[in-house]
């Protein structure tokens, strides 16, 4: 399900998800008439539809179990209340050429898309630490199934169910991995292929200690591994930063020494770990993560792979990949200027941007665009917003060319952090066009000067971050503004889980 009926909202958060939700579909249909050119309120109000007809839909949609709910959703959405009305009668009216617009914003339509699914075969994923999703796209893109995904956000979770709607709610679980993992029976009742995650790990910093992975920090990790033992999938991928590697053998250390009773069998993995680079998975950007490939021992035995193998499959796959640079991910998308009053990133505006809007572009998409979007023509721009910019900032970003940093003398004279440009100059970077984007990174929900764009004067907005993450564009992120950065700086490029994928593939099959 993606609503709760307007009955069932428990708390504050789930208001304000379910006002998002409502917000969305409001703003796809206007998009629909403004893509058309038909006046949303005309075309609206002008739809001929019997208002039993409306709260039908809104039952099937999910925001209402019944007619004596209405007072509790014109409660929950407020001023909302009449244009989403009107929307919804919009959508009745307008239901074919809508197509499948609003598809994952109706709990029945998402229910009929699981159904369909659920009779296909396919090979089957288990992600924890899913985050907005990333991994499990580029695996879903692949032919994999995914049977449970988890992560602590709320925001991403959210996020993860909209781009999601093949996923019943109740195998996406929000909350502790540590949960999960001690009640793994009630959710997982088959066998799995592959259990994809990356667990966060911070206690890096003690080095000298014999078994820094067994820091208390990396607790996650390990119940990333008590899940894993759990399970016992075919492979297993686990992902994370280059400072990992300091602990990377001790992480081969681990996963050797399970040894698993499952089905009277007894099984163990054999694993390695290598470097990977984004760039060299086709996505516009350059961004090293640390990737383990574990085996179980049956299937090296009966499929006559090694983890050694996968890698060197991968990477060979990869040298004859194309090679895209920033402004492949720049192209085909609207102008924009920041806003220079604080406290706008959450309004929609012609010249600052929308959070939905009709895509100019459709049609002329370039061949970086047309690798992430799998050759689809998407009729809609999401989270294609400028942040906030003050006039000293906006003078810094002004005055910077391509390749400059907080050093640059042409700032000297206005550097709010000159202090520290020996330890951060990296404070203020504009971006090169020409060349795959520095890593995108999580902190730009913090700021953004690290990605300026290189052209405009503004940083990059979370779309255009998306696209160089190589996110499909009509992937929507859900949540405040700021947190959508958070989202597509933590997650896995899909391009790059798409590569990854389709080499474990062909040793299932």
């Amino acid at each position: 399900m993606i609503f709760h009926s307007a009955g069932k909202l428990d708390n504050k958060t789930e208001q304000n998800f379910f006002q998002e939700q409502v917000k969305i579909y409001i703003r796809l249909v206007e998009a629909f008439c403004e893509k058309n050119h038909i006046p949303f309120e005309t075309g609206a109000a002008g739809a001929a539809v019997e208002q039993d007809a409306v709260t039908a839909e809104m039952i099937r949609m999910g925001v209402i179990d019944g007619k004596e709910e209405l007072p509790l959703l014109e409660k929950a959405v407020r001023e909302d209340y009449s244009r989403f009305r009107k929307a919804v009668a919009f959508a009745v009216s307008h239901k074919r050429e809508l197509g499948g617009t609003l598809d994952k914003l109706s709990n029945q339509e998402r229910k009929r898309i699981q159904r369909e699914g659920a009779g296909k075969k396919g090979h089957t994923l288990v992600d924890f630490f899913c985050g907005a999703g990333g991994l499990s796209l580029g695996f879903r893109q692949e032919g994999f199934q995914v049977k449970l995904a988890n992560d602590i956000e709320d925001v991403c979770i959210r996020t993860y169910r909209y781009n999601h709607p093949e996923l019943p709610s109740d195998r996406l679980i929000q909350g502790d991995i540590k949960q999960i993992v001690d009640h793994i029976g009630d959710y997982i009742r088959e066998d799995i292929d592959v259990v994809v995650g990356g667990p966060p790990c911070q206690g890096f910093s003690e080095a000298n200690r014999q078994r820094v992975i067994d820091d208390p920090r990396n607790k996650l990790y390990k119940y990333f591994l008590q899940a894993v033992e759990k399970i016992a999938p075919r492979f297993v991928v686990m992902e994370n930063v280059r400072g990992m590697l300091k602990v990377a053998q001790q992480v081969v250390e681990d996963y050797e020494s399970l040894k698993i009773r499952k089905n009277g069998k007894e099984y163990s993995y054999r694993v390695q770990y290598r470097l990977l680079n984004s760039q060299d998975f086709s996505v516009a950007q350059s961004r090293e993560r640390l990737i383990y490939i574990a085996v179980r021992n049956d299937v090296m035995e009966d499929r006559k792979v090694t983890p050694r193998m996968i890698f060197d499959r991968i990477e060979e796959d990869c040298k004859g990949g194309r090679t895209f640079v920033l402004q492949d991910a720049l192209d085909d998308i609207r102008p924009l200027e920041a806003p220079r009053i604080k406290n706008q990133n959450e309004t929609d505006s012609q010249l600052t941007g929308k959070k939905i809007e009709g895509n100019p572009y459709e049609k002329n998409e370039n061949a970086y665009l047309k690798l992430i979007n799998q050759g689809r023509d998407i009729p809609y721009t999401f989270n294609h917003k400028a942040r906030y910019l003050s006039d000293v900032n906006y003078e810094i970003y002004k005055r910077l060319a391509p390749g400059d940093d907080a050093t640059d003398e042409k700032i000297a004279d206005i550097m709010p952090y000159a202090h520290r440009n020996h330890c951060f100059k990296d404070k203020y970077y504009k971006l090169h066009g020409d060349r795959p984007c520095r890593t995108i990174t999580a902190h730009l929900r913090m700021d953004c000067h690290s990605h300026i764009h290189p052209s405009q004067v503004r940083a990059l907005t979370p779309r255009e971050a998306a696209r160089v993450q190589s996110f499909p564009d009509d992937y929507l992120f859900l949540g405040a503004y700021l947190k959508t950065y958070m989202q597509i700086g933590n997650a896995v490029p899909p391009l790059m889980a798409r590569g990854i994928a389709s080499v474990i593939r062909k040793y299932l099959e």
